[in-house]
Formats: structure tokens, C-alpha cells, sequence
């Protein structure tokens, strides 16, 4: 360090924030940190022009006459704003923003030398309270709104305090800082020399600039179209950086029917060609965000939704569902008929409306009733352009097949089923066939985390989704919204509309557009309102305080989510239409456990809402788990949902697959696997008590849960567990220990056998880890906690005598275990 030669030095200093501790390395150092032109030039270069003399008085110590006049004579910025707050914060006269010394550690010498180089620059400077350029250009602000003969602050007087007096923020912590740019909205003729004095637009405030330019003028002003727009053209000649983005013309749209003044002047530039992007193309890409978003569904924004189509038509396939849905939506809700319905239609020139469509509409994840969309069908739709209007009855329910057949994958349809299933009867067996048909999942169908290439991560079931954190998947392709009489050759012109986090694709006509890098540099469209984004940039604080939480009614996030309102799981209303112990309730249950969808899980397996209730009084309240469950679940290396565990601790009876509950007549005796929440246990009382025990069997039918291609070790330890799985000794618990322990050896083996051919593969002295997969690790852990809670029970539920099976449930007698006598 002491041989660096000055230059360098000086650099190093310009790179500190606190330059004092080197200063006291060497006495070269000190001396080298004394010259007044290094001093100068550290704030010069370390915090820029701006922002150089108002950290200068921060630091009184290092600051002296000749420093003051080397910042000035260097470029250091001075406004009459800036001697106006140190003379208040020096003196103690008016409180300001600055909370700390600053100003106030200047010698007075040094002070006064300060206000005598500020009267030599600006002459005779105010200094009472009101009376600054700060409170100048807030009322100046405050007053925009007002009409000019009530301004007590006019543009006059701000352009003198920019082009005299040189007032800029001179800070980044000055308030007056994130109001700066507002003053540009309001007159853009000041933008000129708000740069002559080194004010630089950030991205970030162009937007607020254009939305206040744009901004619903109240009632009693005078505001008009043409002045908005003259004043976006003035401020764009003026500096090539500010244009309109499709961000703030995005938002403007989203309210063209409260601010018609800011809408016409948007169009009026459209028209002039002074936006950086077509303006129908905008509104297309805007209302093809509300096809997967609950948005569609509020009546204000459907309104605005149609106004916007009435002037910008598309032919777009996805803008014109969109209006559809908006369409019958409405007519739902306003119960209208079916004439006033097409009278709607044709002025919107949406017509004539297809088979298809009415597919479409009806699968929507927002439309949860069928009524005004069937009761349409019936009346005006057609199978052909020369055929007559109307559906007949066939066709009616081929419709309401094949929509309720979509609509098992789409999880958030449960109400629209619902309706369907109790408007059309056979609509049940249908599905019935469907579900069996269709999907149902077998072990060796699904990939396997041994397998080199399978993505077992990215599987995913087709039922039972958990729309709440995936989206409810895909519901629309391409090739389903072009009309019947049109196909598509090509398939990589495909695409999907889905209604997950991402917004719908573009279609086909524009699949492919070179113009969608430059769109998203025009900046991104949401579907907020210019209001709401207006009264976001007001109340977002610029420095480090609180948070101002604000509600921004329907267009907030909960419009922006991809499923209805209060809807109700497709999952849900199987159970309750099919019953918790159905083929169909069977399969739904299959494809929770795989998707690990905890609503679904608990609803199925904790009846009533309660964790702590007794099994064996409630065995047809819920969905069996079986052991193919955990070997799905194993071959895909995921964790088992937490309900199955809990399910099995609280006493869950134990079956292969859902074709022992489906097939069997007998049910299985219940157990005292079950504890009480006071960790007493109470005498257990048949169901059937008016019955006869039926006798048990001394063989069972021998199961195999054995994977293909196992080793001769893997099937004689299952064959050991397949012997006498009912034995009438061992309780459901001691059932799901055994075979889950079975399956837990095997899923090691295959772990080792794996790790054993890595090692033989790898280098000599080359030590191989292998990471157990998340059944393993969660199987290992919950077998250890089942077996302890078994350890429990064995000591603490009561001896159970054996009866001879032809005598009656009520004549069991229970022997209590005798309680153990503890000294106090």
C-alpha cells in the first residue's frame, strides 16, 4: 500500500464508504486524506453530482472553505432548495425528513462561508416556513386537479424553480423525490429542464408518469381527449425514453367505460400512430387472459370485456370463447331467453354457435350451471348450416356425455356435475363406465424411480388434481376451438389453453409471430385497472417504512385465480354421489394418493372432520386405503400424503387393493387398534349385534404383491408374508406392519442392488453414495412409530375371551386387564 503511487490511492478512496479507518494506517495516508481536492473529488466521484454536496455537509469534520469551493467549481449540483433545508435543519426553525445531525456538525465558520458562497449564486433567499421551493412544487401537485383560475401555484412558477433556482430532490430519501415525476405528468414542458439539471427518467416512473396523464379527470374540469393526447405526444418528442407501454394502454382498456376520456385519447393516438404497438393487437392479447381466470365471471368486467370487443373485433378462437362465456355467464345470472340471447349473439357477431362450442362453453372452468347454454342448444344450434335449429334429445345428452366425461379431469367442476348428474339420471352410469374404462392405474403402468430416463417427478394422474396449488390442467387445445369444419394438418401448430399460472397461448395465426420479443419489451398486460395501479404507486413506499396494505377490490388477486369461486372438487362429489366404497370413489382415491392431494385425502379418509374418531363406528364413512396404494407410491419413490399414516394409526382395516372392500361380503372384525384421546381404551361392541360371528376359515386365499423380475430371496420373503394374512390373532395394525415391512425390504434391496452395480462400475477406492428415496426414508421413519404404537397397544388393551362363533355379539364378555398399582 505505501508504494502505490497517489493516483491509484485516490482511486481506493473513491471506493470506501467510510475512508477514515485507512487514514489512520500511516501518516502518508492521513496526509494524503487532508488535501482538500481529494476530499471534494471522494464526494464528487463516490455519490455523483446530485447527491455530492448534500453528503458533504454530513460530514462536517472533513468540510472547510476551500473543499466548499472546489465541489461548486467541480460540477457539484447547488439548488436554492437545498441551502433552503440546510438553513432550517442548522437552525433548528422547521422540522424535516432528516432525522439525523447533518448539516448541524458544520462549523459555524465553515457554515457561514456556505450561506455566503449561496447568497452570491441566488441572491436574496426565503427562508420562512411555507416559504421553500419544496412546499412550491408539493402545491403545485396538490393544485393539479383544480381548474386554473383556483391554482395558487401555476407551471410559471415551477419552471422558474427548475430553470433559475436548479430545485431537484437532492436525495434519494427526500419524499419529494417519488412525487418528481408526477410534476411531468401534469405539464411535460418540464421535462427539459428538470434534465438540464440532472434528473435522468427511470423506467420505473415512466408508467406513473403516463397513468397519471391518463388519469379519469374529475367532473367539474374542463380535461379533454385531445389535450391528454397532445401531452403524451409533447412528452414523447421530448425524450425518446418515454412512450406509452402496453402495460398503462392494458389498464386503460380494463376501465374504457369510467374514463372515456383517457380511453378516447389512447384510441386518438392509435389512430395517429404515435403508440408502439396496434392497438386491437393489445386489446386480443387482453382478453384472452380472462379465459383462465375468475375475473370472467364478475359482471362489471364482463361488461367492460364486451365493450372492448364491440370496438376492436378479433376473430381470434380464443377471444371469441371468451365472449361466449361472458355471454352466457350473464344470460344465467339475468335468466334471459333464448330470443334476447341471440339478439346479443349477432350484435356482437359471434354467431352462428356449433356443437363444439357449446362444448367448449360448458367445460369452461367458470361456468357452473348448464341451463341457459342447453336450453340454447335445444332452440338454436345446429349440427350443420343447412340443417335445421335445435338439438334433439340424443344429442343433448351425447353433449352432456361427453362434457361430463372433460369435466373429470378439470377438479374444479364439481357443481357443474353435480347439476348434470341430477338433470340427467343416466348421466351416473355413464360416467361409471367411463371411469372403469378409462382410468384406472395398475402398478406396472406407472414409471419407476429405477428406471434410467423416467421422469417420476413430472407423473401425474388425470383425476384429482390439487387445483389450488397446479391449476386444474389442461382444458382446451387448439384444434378443440376451431370450428367443426375446420382441422388441423400440421401438429406442431398445436397448442394448449390451460388454466394454470400461465397465461394462454397465442393462436394460430400468430404462433409463430417474431413480434412477441418485442410485445414483451413494450412491457407485460395485466388485467388491473388504471385506477387501481394509480392508487399502488401512491401508496408503495419509496424508503424503508411500513407497508401500506390496500385493498383493490374485484380486480385484486383473487380475480386473477384459476379456478371459481367457492367451487367444489370433482373428488368431493364423487364420494358423496358413488359413495365412499364404490369402484368409482376407488379409482379417485388412486389417483389422490399418487398426485399427494391433502384436500381430497382428508376429506376422504377423516370423516367428519375429526382425527380422533373411532374407525370401527364409522366404517363406511370413508375410503379404504390399501397396500397397492404404497406400492404405487414406491415405484414412484414419493412420500405417502401424512392422512395415510394418521388413517392407519387410528385403527384403518388392512386390504391388498380396492378389490378386497369391493368383492368382499364379510366384513373384517374390528380391532382395538384405536386410542382414546385420554389414553384410555374402551370396551369394543360389535355392529352386529342381531348376527351370528361368521365363522373363520382356517386357510385364506394366498395374495402376491411381488414385482416382475424380483430375485428368489424377495419372493420367499413374500411368500412367507402372504401365509395366513387373516389370521384372526393379528389386528389390522400388526396386518399394515408386516407388509409394509415387506415392502420395505424390498425397496432397500433394490436401493443396494443399484448401489452395488454403481460401485463395481465406478473407479478402484471410489466410495459411492446413493441417496434413498423419499418412500424409503418416510417408510422407515412411520414403520418405526407404528410399531412402537403397536408395543403399546399389546400392553394396554383388555384380554378378549374367546367364544364359541354361534353365540351372539351381545354375550361377548370383556376381561379387563388388571391396572398396576403405583406408589405415591
Amino acid at each position: 500500500m505505501e508504494r502505490l503511487c497517489d493516483e491509484i490511492l485516490q482511486l481506493i478512496f473513491y471506493e470506501l464508504t467510510d475512508p477514515s479507518p485507512i487514514t489512520q494506517v500511516s501518516r502518508r495516508f492521513q496526509g494524503f486524506s487532508q488535501d482538500p481536492y481529494v476530499r471534494a473529488h471522494y464526494f464528487l466521484v463516490h455519490y455523483g453530482p446530485i447527491e455530492a454536496m448534500y453528503n458533504a455537509l454530513g460530514r462536517g469534520k472533513v468540510l472547510n472553505d476551500r473543499v466548499l469551493d472546489i465541489l461548486l467549481t467541480s460540477g457539484a449540483h447547488l439548488s436554492r432548495y437545498l441551502i433552503q433545508i440546510a438553513i432550517h435543519h442548522y437552525f433548528y426553525t422547521q422540522a424535516h425528513f432528516i432525522k439525523t445531525q447533518w448539516v448541524r456538525n458544520v462549523p459555524l465558520r465553515v457554515f457561514a462561508y456556505f450561506l455566503k458562497l449561496a447568497e452570491e449564486k441566488y441572491g436574496e433567499i426565503p427562508r420562512g416556513k411555507g416559504e421553500d421551493d419544496g412546499s412550491l412544487f408539493t402545491t403545485f401537485l396538490k393544485e393539479n386537479r383544480l381548474s386554473t383560475a383556483m391554482k395558487t401555484v401555476t407551471w410559471e412558477v415551477v419552471r422558474t424553480l427548475l430553470d433559475t433556482y436548479n430545485f431537484i430532490p437532492f436525495c434519494n430519501r427526500d419524499p419529494i423525490m417519488s412525487q418528481f415525476p408526477l410534476a411531468l405528468a401534469i405539464e411535460p414542458r418540464l421535462l427539459p429542464y428538470a434534465v438540464k439539471n440532472g434528473f435522468s427518467m427511470d423506467y420505473k416512473y415512466r408508467d406513473f408518469v403516463f397513468r397519471k396523464m391518463f388519469e379519469r379527470p374529475p367532473v367539474s374540469s374542463e380535461t379533454r381527449a385531445e389535450d391528454i393526447a397532445d401531452n403524451v405526444r409533447e412528452l414523447c418528442n421530448l425524450d425518446s425514453a418515454m412512450f406509452v407501454s402496453r402495460t398503462v394502454a392494458a389498464e386503460i382498456c380494463m376501465e374504457a367505460k369510467v374514463n372515456e376520456i383517457g380511453y378516447a385519447a389512447l384510441k386518438e393516438l392509435d389512430k395517429s400512430g404515435h403508440l408502439r404497438f396496434e392497438l386491437s393487437t393489445l386489446v386480443e392479447d387482453l382478453l384472452m387472459t380472462f379465459l383462465t381466470t375468475r375475473s370472467i365471471s364478475s359482471v362489471s368486467t364482463g361488461d367492460i370485456l364486451l365493450h372492448l370487443f364491440s370496438d376492436f373485433p378479433s376473430t381470434d378462437v380464443s377471444v371469441r370463447l371468451v365472449i361466449l362465456v361472458v355471454v352466457f355467464i350473464a344470460a344465467e345470472n339475468l335468466h334471459m331467453t333464448h330470443t334476447a340471447l341471440r339478439a346479443k349473439l349477432e350484435a356482437l357477431n359471434v354467431g352462428p354457435i356449433k356443437r363444439r362450442d357449446v362444448v367448449n362453453i360448458l367445460i369452461n372452468p367458470f361456468v357452473e350451471c348448464y341451463n341457459a347454454v342447453i336450453n340454447f342448444a335445444r332452440q338454436e344450434v345446429s349440427m350443420g348450416d343447412d340443417g335445421p335449429k335445435g338439438l334433439s334429445p340424443q344429442e343433448i345428452d351425447a353433449i352432456v356425455e361427453e362434457v361430463a366425461g372433460r369435466c373429470l379431469e378439470i377438479a374444479c367442476k364439481g357443481k357443474l356435475l353435480k347439476i348434470m348428474a341430477e338433470g340427467f339420471p343416466h348421466l351416473k352410469q355413464c360416467l361409471t363406465q367411463l371411469v372403469l374404462q378409462k382410468y384406472q392405474i395398475k402398478i406396472d403402468e406407472v414409471p419407476s424411480w429405477e428406471d434410467e430416463g423416467s421422469d417420476c417427478e413430472a407423473y401425474v394422474a388425470k383425476l384429482c388434481r390439487d387445483f389450488l396449488r397446479f391449476g386444474v390442467g389442461e382444458v382446451h387445445t387448439l384444434e378443440s376451438l376451431q370450428p367443426e369444419d375446420i382441422k388441423l394438418d400440421a401438429p406442431d401448430l398445436k397448442c394448449s389453453v390451460s388454466s394454470n399460472n400461465e397465461a394462454p397461448l397465442r393462436t394460430l395465426k400468430d404462433t409463430f409471430v417474431q413480434g412477441d420479443k418485442d410485445a414483451s419489451e413494450l412491457g407485460e398486460i395485466s388485467q388491473e385497472s388504471l385506477s387501481t395501479m394509480i392508487r399502488h404507486d401512491e401508496v408503495t413506499p419509496v424508503r424503508s417504512r411500513r407497508r401500506i396494505m390496500y385493498s383493490y377490490g374485484i380486480s385484486d388477486a383473487a380475480g386473477k385465480y384459476r379456478y371459481p369461486q367457492d367451487s367444489l372438487h370433482v373428488g368431493k362429489w364423487i364420494k358423496a354421489c358413488f359413495g365412499p366404497r364404490s369402484s368409482v370413489t376407488a379409482i379417485f382415491m388412486t389417483h389422490a394418493v399418487i398426485n399427494d392431494n391433502c384436500s381430497i385425502l382428508h376429506h376422504y379418509l377423516m370423516a367428519n372432520d375429526d382425527s380422533t374418531y373411532q374407525l370401527n363406528n364409522n366404517v363406511s364413512t370413508h375410503v379404504p386405503v390399501t397396500l397397492k396404494h404404497f406400492q404405487l407410491l414406491a415405484a414412484l419413490g414419493r412420500t405417502p400424503n401424512f392422512y395415510m399414516w394418521q388413517h392407519i394409526e387410528i385403527g384403518a382395516e388392512f386390504f391388498f387393493d380396492e378389490k378386497d372392500y369391493l368383492n368382499s361380503e364379510v366384513k373384517v372384525e374390528p380391532t382395538h387398534s384405536a386410542i382414546s384421546s385420554e389414553a384410555s381404551i374402551r370396551p369394543v361392541i360389535s355392529s352386529n349385534r342381531n348376527k351370528k360371528r361368521p365363522r373363520r376359515t382356517a386357510t385364506t386365499t394366498v395374495r402376491s404383491y411381488a414385482v416382475p423380475d424380483s430375485d428368489e430371496e424377495d419372493k420367499q420373503c413374500f411368500q412367507a408374508g402372504k401365509q395366513q394374512d387373516k389370521n384372526p390373532r393379528e389386528t389390522n395394525l400388526q396386518l399394515w406392519i408386516k407388509h409394509l415391512g415387506i415392502l420395505l425390504k424390498m425397496e432397500t434391496r433394490k436401493h443396494n442392488l443399484i448401489k452395488k452395480c454403481l460401485e463395481k462400475a465406478a473407479a478402484p477406492d471410489t466410495k459411492v453414495r446413493i441417496q434413498k428415496n423419499d418412500f424409503v426414508k418416510s417408510l422407515n421413519t412411520n414403520l418405526r412409530t407404528l410399531r412402537k404404537l403397536e408395543a403399546e397397544i399389546h400392553h394396554s388393551v383388555p384380554f378378549v375371551e374367546e367364544y364359541d362363533n354361534d353365540q351372539n355379539d351381545d354375550e361377548y364378555m370383556l376381561k379387563r386387564t388388571k391396572r398396576r398399582r403405583s406408589n405415591v
